[in-house]
């Protein structure tokens, strides 16, 4: 994430948190430092896994105290160690005291999401299928999540509703069926829109592979049925698996071909890392 993207997307987010963590003062670091003095403090790692997020960290506590610098020993996408001392936070003790939480509240989720998305790619790794992530991401919290899954090696899917189509179950119903969804998908939406269709059986297969559909996705189907819907296909459109995809079973959808592998789990059921701040001195 660079500068001029989080200025523009994740500084009133950021923002935000403190405001959630401060609303009027912090009644606790106000009495025991009612004055500015300068400090520091050690980020260290408490797990193995990879680190995410280290420029969110540092901004919140810019947020707070401009003058704040992060000499970091690592960089977005590292493998960490256990009791490594990863940065140093150096400024005002009370932005260091106020700000910890919500920092660490973001590294610790990323790179969380960071750390489960690379042991999945890593399952993937030799074959031509990609890893995506989904929408199920915490609210206000998607630009930080999906990120993560970029920095620990997969693949980001649409970001919002308005960054592609994608004519789910519901939306098939709503028009009346996968061929009448996809022709007013295809009315409606710009020529250089790609369509994806989720289908959960084979005749919704074929239904939207003779609509045109661009990607079809293979929806809560078991391995063998999707090698079937794979054959079905045959090249006329890429192909996702979509459905209660996990650490513990992807390794059985490595070798059925598929494009794309999409993964809710990789934002809604990833452990965060321990990461902890250590150590702050009182200059």
């Amino acid at each position: 994430m660079n500068y001029i993207t989080m200025k523009l997307n994740a500084d009133h987010l950021i923002r935000q948190a403190l405001a959630e963590d401060i609303t009027n003062e912090d009644i606790t670091t106000n009495a025991v430092m009612p004055e500015p003095r300068p400090g520091q403090v050690q980020l260290i790692g408490k797990q193995d896994g990879i680190i995410a997020g280290l420029e969110i960290f540092k901004r919140v506590f810019q947020l707070l105290d401009e003058n704040v610098t992060v000499q970091m020993n690592i960089k977005d996408g590292d493998r960490i160690k256990s009791g490594e001392i990863l940065a140093t936070v150096s400024g005002d003790v009370r932005a260091l005291l106020s700000g910890e939480r919500t920092a660490l509240n973001y590294l610790q989720r990323m790179s969380g999401i960071a750390t489960y998305t690379r042991s999945v790619a890593e399952l993937l790794e030799g074959s031509k299928t990609r890893l995506l992530d989904t929408r199920k991401t915490t609210p206000n919290n998607r630009i930080f999540e999906k990120y993560a899954v970029k920095v620990g090696g997969g693949c980001n899917h649409r970001y919002n509703l308005s960054d592609g189509i994608l004519l789910k179950d519901n939306h098939i119903n709503a028009a009346g069926g996968v061929k009448k969804a996809i022709q007013m998908a295809k009315e409606y939406a710009p020529f250089i829109r790609k369509i994806e269709v989720e289908a959960e059986n084979l005749d919704m297969v074929q239904e939207a592979v003779l609509a045109g559909a661009d990607i079809i996705m293979l929806d809560n189907m078991s391995p063998e049925l999707m090698k079937k819907a794979i054959e079905l296909i045959g090249g006329r459109a890429e192909t996702e698996c979509s459905g209660n995809v996990t650490l513990e079973n992807v390794s059985t959808l490595v070798n059925l071909g598929i494009d794309y592998i999409s993964s809710g789990a990789l934002t809604h059921s990833s452990p965060i890392l321990d990461i902890s701040l250590k150590n702050l001195q009182v200059v």
